[in-house]
């Protein structure tokens, strides 16, 4: 088997990507439920340890593009064991560090390691996959993004709340040992890229109008996701009246909805990615407003945030496909580059959202206002996704 096979069935080597994908997750998003723990224990303020999250999403956003157009002429399984072997070093030093300078340069390395990872692993997917079954197989290999939040971030809540934050990480740094193992028995080698982009290459694919409304749609969507979610475990704890335990729970819940609807998001982005994105994007901004105003009834948040999962991370496969499709079209052997930009975008959106939540944290606004602020981004998402269809529905049939 080689690397340009493609079967309608799954293999093995997609699952063993999902498996790598869920220890990344897990280590991008358990910092949120830590957040209140490592402020405690770095006597840091809250706003502050949410650097944390924007620094992994810069990480993400910046190192992600630049080392994907740098590493473009390695054999794609080698450089994805190397990106493993970083992931590993990156976490490690979140491990045995003592201040929060270590514990930030850990999140830039795992960060940079996260964009690599996932531009390459949407490549060799789609290249082991039957045309028609391309999004699915995107969706398995983010389900295991999705999955960690599922089970991997109240996992991982709980041990950092009971046990200390820093055996959250020697877990991951275990999982990801793991992981790189698996990788390396599963992987069939893949063949040389004959078409590879170089950085100076990289502003090409920016040039193509189709897919800067994408990125942009992207950058928009996930801003107004982490104004909410990077505050997710202080607006459950002191708005809606949460213990620390049944936050975990919460946080459980939410995931579900991020897993399913990943896993929807792929069944019915085969077909008109474009139009389901412009349906997702409208039910993401409703249901943040729809937040807004129930954060003081218990009941209601937990389904709320629920559906808030569902729909806010059902979207991935289709800006995944589209933004590859639209960018190979113009350029061939861009995919790669397109692939990783379109995992920064998120991440810019991450980092945006984060700051900018982190702003409203020390206003007036307080943290009520995230849901309903967080809306009005995705609102701006909905347009570009709209405008995104207008361009593309005749050749979406």
């Amino acid at each position: 088997m080689t690397g340009q096979t493609t079967s309608a069935k799954i293999p093995f080597a997609i699952w063993a990507l999902t498996f790598c994908a869920f220890g990344i997750g897990t280590t991008e998003f358990v910092i949120v439920g830590l957040l209140p723990t490592i402020a405690k224990d770095l006597s840091i303020p809250i706003s502050q340890a949410g650097l944390l999250v924007t620094l992994y999403a810069l990480g993400v956003a910046i190192g992600g593009p630049i080392f994907t157009a740098l590493t473009g002429k390695i054999e794609h399984k080698k450089l994805l064991l190397l990106t493993m072997a970083v992931f590993i070093v990156g976490n490690s030093i979140a491990f045995f560090a003592n201040n929060v300078k270590l514990l930030q340069l850990s999140r830039l390395i795992t960060g940079t390691t996260h964009g690599v990872f996932f531009a390459y692993a949407v490549i060799i997917a789609t290249n082991m996959s039957a045309e028609n079954k391309r999004a699915s197989a995107i969706s398995l290999v983010f389900a295991g993004l999705m999955i960690s939040t599922v089970i991997g971030v109240p996992l991982g809540t709980y041990i950092g709340s009971h046990h200390g934050w820093k055996m959250t990480f020697l877990a991951v740094v275990i999982w990801g040992i793991i992981g790189l193992i698996i990788l390396n028995f599963s992987i069939p080698k893949q063949p040389k890229p004959i078409e590879t982009l170089q950085l100076k290459d990289l502003p090409k694919v920016l040039h193509n109008q189709s897919v800067l409304v994408v990125l942009l749609s992207n950058i928009f969507a996930y801003t107004g996701t982490f104004v909410l979610f990077t505050y997710l475990s202080p607006v459950l704890e002191n708005i809606t009246r949460f213990s620390l335990d049944t936050i975990n729970f919460i946080l459980l819940t939410f995931g579900m909805g991020v897993a399913l609807g990943n896993i929807v998001g792929g069944k019915i982005s085969n077909r008109k990615p474009s139009k389901t994105l412009v349906y997702l994007f409208l039910c993401h901004a409703v249901m943040l407003f729809i937040l807004s105003f129930v954060l003081t009834s218990k009941p209601l948040v937990i389904i709320a945030l629920l559906l808030f999962g569902f729909f806010a991370y059902s979207n991935v496969p289709a800006l995944q496909l589209l933004v590859v499709k639209l960018s190979e079209k113009k350029i061939p052997g861009s995919g790669g580059i397109a692939s990783a930009l379109n995992v920064s975008a998120f991440n810019i959106g991450a980092a945006s959202g984060s700051f900018i939540g982190g702003l409203i944290a020390d206003s007036t606004l307080t943290l009520k206002a995230t849901p309903w602020i967080g809306g009005l981004f995705v609102i701006v998402a909905l347009v570009l996704g709209l405008l995104n269809w207008k361009r593309n529905k005749t050749v979406e049939k």
